[in-house]
């Protein structure tokens, strides 16, 4: 089964407001085996809420639409698509009391303008909103299927997962499901893995395989459509198998694992302690650490070591080293991992020191130079590394760039 989603919203054409539906949606219908092959977001205008409906409607027969349901002037899908079927509204006194009964419960009176979200097409189903005052509503008829759902995320998502998702799915069913794995890689460049996978989606086709980089790295995520249950996982975990394979030692885990996350669980089964020394990365690497459950049994902590004279002082790194290397240097990432080991007694630490941009570069070390060093059991040493995008990004990559020498050395 084919499906369009329709985002509606002014807010989502200026950027104030990230579409989270779009995406939800689309997971959820996939879950359901339901393809959706189009999504489009559209202003609270009338006439162009009208075109995206008909040429959906068009297209595939189906279509989701999320927002423009509530009661302020701008709220118009429902009246849009109630004129595209030829059904006029009617005032649903049922829906009006239940409404009523809600805001009563929160000792409030609805205003009169909330009457008009009990207002329903004529031969339309009512799906009822248990999270919100905005009712679903199913139209099916000559022009084909539109599911119409509140913008709120929390009301659509329930909403959803409540009402639409189990009808669809038993639509689908006869026509097998959608499912997808991924595999997780980190520290090389997305044309580099395509060259290391070769020709990979002759060797795992029917299903088909998705690119998708990110500041993490790069997920390559393989999808099995229309198939089997059964026979979709068989063929999903021998395509990973593949993939993993073809990849090497820059993967790191598949699905939805964390870096950090894997880390701990490496060191915790080590039985080893952790901790990190951070200059340029502001402590975003000790934040992706703590933020995991139940870190403190290995991660012991750290130092945010900006200034030079914290690099002394607290890490141990000698001036004179300083000066004649640089903060941004092998050498001083090594030592900074050394104090790190020693202050805090643990059995391996990691330090980063770098120039995040946009200004400090030189042309020797240029904004994006990062040096990582580490100590341990193992000795100690410095890698280096090159990293372009905004501040925010080369930060952000340099924490996982840490996170992957540690897993890499557990």
């Amino acid at each position: 089964m084919n499906l369009e989603i329709i985002t509606v919203g002014t807010e989502l054409l200026l950027g104030f407001t990230l579409d989270t539906n779009g995406a939800e949606l689309g997971r959820g219908l996939s879950a359901a085996g339901i393809r959706v092959v189009r999504r489009t977001s559209v202003a609270d205008r009338p006439g162009e809420i009208r075109e995206a409906v008909a040429a959906a409607l068009s297209r595939t027969g189906a279509v989701i639409t999320t927002g423009g349901l509530g009661p302020t002037r701008d709220d118009i899908t429902k009246q849009v698509v109630a004129e595209i079927y030829g059904w006029p509204l009617e005032f649903n006194e049922r829906l009006w009391q239940e409404l009523v009964e809600r805001y009563r419960r929160r000792g409030r009176v609805p205003a009169e303008s909330n009457r008009s979200q009990a207002e329903v097409p004529r031969g339309a189903l009512v799906l009822p909103n248990r999270w919100g005052s905005a009712a679903g509503l199913w139209l099916e008829g000559e022009p084909g299927l539109v599911i119409m759902l509140p913008g709120v995320p929390l009301e659509m998502r329930n909403l959803f997962a409540a009402e639409v998702a189990p009808r669809l799915a038993a639509r689908a069913a006869a026509s097998g499901v959608i499912r997808s794995r991924s595999v997780r890689v980190t520290g090389i460049p997305e044309s580099t893995l395509a060259e290391r996978l070769g020709e990979i989606e002759s060797a795992i086709a029917p299903l088909s395989l998705a690119y998708l980089p990110d500041l993490d790295g790069v997920d390559l995520r393989v999808t099995a459509w229309g198939l089997p249950a059964a026979d979709a996982d068989e063929r999903l975990s021998r395509a990973v198998a593949e993939l993993r394979a073809r990849a090497g030692d820059v993967v790191y885990g598949e699905d939805g694992a964390d870096l950090a996350a894997l880390v701990l669980d490496r060191a915790r089964a080590l039985g080893l302690r952790i901790a990190v020394a951070e200059s340029c990365t502001g402590g975003l690497l000790g934040a992706r650490l703590t933020e995991i459950p139940g870190s403190s049994d290995v991660f012991a902590g750290g130092v945010i070591a900006y200034d030079n004279a914290v690099k002394t002082a607290q890490l141990g790194v000698g001036s004179d080293l300083l000066a004649a290397e640089g903060a941004v240097s092998g050498p001083v990432a090594a030592a900074m991992a050394q104090g790190a080991a020693e202050r805090f007694g643990v059995d391996l630490a990691v330090s980063v020191t770098g120039i995040a941009g946009p200004g400090g570069g030189s042309e020797s070390k240029p904004v994006g130079t990062v040096w990582f060093g580490l100590a341990g059991r193992g000795g100690k040493g410095a890698v280096h590394s090159m990293f372009g995008g905004t501040r925010s990004e080369i930060r952000y990559r340099a924490a996982q760039a840490a996170l992957f020498l540690l897993f890499r050395r557990l």
